[in-house]
Order: structure tokens, then C-alpha cells, then sequence
């Protein structure tokens, strides 16, 4: 697999976090959201969590676009130093190439705290870079988003970042 194509799933990495890929629901992921979003302004503590589980199960589902709509329409997703995705089709895209980099991706949510400057879901993301191109190698990579949440409390902006250092020699030689 070529550098741009990590960073390029490296990217979405950022989106990612878990505690559970099994979602029971059958409702889409945006019939879900939008019956469930609520201004981040009134979301309480365990709102805040069920909406990072969902979002890490999104991650999870092969389904690129469950990870979308968990964001704005014109939301944005950047990923360390990379160029932000802007807008549910182009993270649907970035969202895509990981999840076929990683057919076993498991995106687990580790914490999510609430800052003054955002809230930050910080994710551990296992799985094996068995997609076309890939190395075949497991990669366990940790890191976190800084979210910031628009009026309907859908994510208008995330920030990721991760130890691409890292990550970039777990897909040369597997996890130690």
C-alpha cells in the first residue's frame, strides 16, 4: 500500500472510536440521527456517550455512509495534517477508503471528554490491512477528534489526530 493511501486511511482513523461494531438497530443511521440529535448545549453526559458509541459502531459497519450523517451537511473532518473533508460525500469517501482498507476494523470508543475549546472522543482502532493493496499486516493505533457540535448536535467540525509514526510502521510489520 503506498504512503498517501495510509495517510489517506490514517485519515479516517481519526473519525474512528468504539466500544461495541454490533449495532442491533436496523433504522438507518440518519433515520437515527435524526430522531436523537439534540443541541449539544442540552445533551447530557450519557447522550453524549450513546452518541459516541453510535458513532464508533458507524465506524464499524462497513457502511461509510452511517459515518457521514453523524455530521453536519457542510461538517468537516481533518485529519492531522491533512486536508479536512468537507461536506457527507467527502467524508463518505474518506470513511469508504477505510473501511476497505480494514474490511476487520474495530473502532472502540476509550473516553470522551468535555473541554472548554470542544469535546474530545478519543478511539482505538484494531484491524488487519487486508483490503486491496494492503500489507496484510494488524495495526492497533490509538488517538482522539476534537469535536465541535453545530445547533442540531450533529458534528460541524472534527479534528483528529493520531501518531502517524506509528501507525505507518504497524503497516509495515504488524503490531508487536
Amino acid at each position: 500500500m503506498k504512503p498517501k493511501l495510509f495517510l489517506f486511511t490514517v485519515s479516517l482513523v481519526s473519525l474512528t472510536s468504539v466500544t461495541s461494531c454490533n449495532n442491533p438497530a436496523h433504522k438507518s443511521k440518519n433515520e437515527t440521527l435524526n430522531t436523537e440529535a439534540k443541541n449539544i448545549n442540552t445533551m447530557d453526559k450519557d447522550q453524549l456517550s450513546d452518541f459516541g458509541k453510535k458513532y464508533s459502531a458507524a465506524w464499524c459497519s462497513q457502511k461509510p455512509e452511517s459515518v457521514a450523517a453523524f455530521f453536519a451537511t457542510n461538517g468537516s473532518l481533518k485529519v492531522n495534517a491533512d486536508s479536512p473533508a468537507i461536506g457527507r460525500f467527502a467524508i463518505t469517501k474518506v470513511a469508504r477508503g477505510f473501511m476497505s482498507a480494514f474490511p476487520d476494523m474495530v473502532v472502540a470508543m476509550d473516553s470522551l471528554i468535555t473541554k472548554s475549546n470542544g469535546t474530545e472522543f478519543h478511539w482505538t482502532l484494531t484491524g488487519t490491512n487486508s483490503g486491496p493493496g494492503g500489507t496484510g499486516n494488524k495495526v492497533k493505533i490509538s488517538g482522539f477528534e476534537l469535536w465541535h457540535f453545530d445547533k442540531a448536535g450533529l458534528i460541524q467540525e472534527s479534528i483528529g489526530s493520531f501518531d502517524a509514526e506509528n501507525y505507518h510502521r504497524q503497516l509495515m510489520v504488524g503490531v508487536k
